[in-house]
């Protein structure tokens, strides 16, 4: 695994439309709401909330996996309040894991989450102690 990672953003248009690339991934176009932008795209803040969803999934799936559970399906909704003057960063967010699993139970959740929140997702990691993330989930069976 390399130490760096590096992205780029391009200004597409003559507000703020940027289109960004990483590696050799199909470009991700990011954009504001109107009037300073057309909301043609995804805003910073929700590439935020996106990147903690997957990095809690990419995290929470392989130890459930570790732990010989079967994971057939995992829905992760990221919910944020923000701050309602400048910078409007956010103040809480609710992490929503919805597990499809015939044999995880809670305190297999309950264990793999904290595990991705206290040690293995760098988003989560990077975000605790300037934000508050509430974790909940749902197991529905197979």
């Amino acid at each position: 695994m390399d130490d760096q990672l590096t992205v780029s953003i391009r200004l597409e248009n003559d507000k703020v439309r940027f289109r960004g690339t990483a590696r050799s991934l199909p470009a991700v176009t990011m954009d504001y709401f109107p009037p300073l932008g057309d909301g043609a795209g995804y805003t910073g803040l929700e590439l935020l909330l996106l990147s903690l969803a997957a990095c809690s999934g990419s995290t929470v799936v392989p130890l459930l996996r570790r732990m010989k559970k079967t994971v057939t399906g995992l829905e992760i909704r990221a919910s944020g309040v923000r701050r309602a003057q400048h910078p409007t960063s956010f103040t809480s967010i609710a992490l929503e894991f919805r597990l499809t699993s015939p044999d995880v139970g809670e305190a297999d959740m309950e264990q793999a989450v904290a595990m991705a929140k206290e040690t293995f997702c760098p988003v989560w990691a990077m975000l605790k102690g300037n934000v508050e993330i509430t974790p909940s989930w749902t197991i529905a069976g197979v």
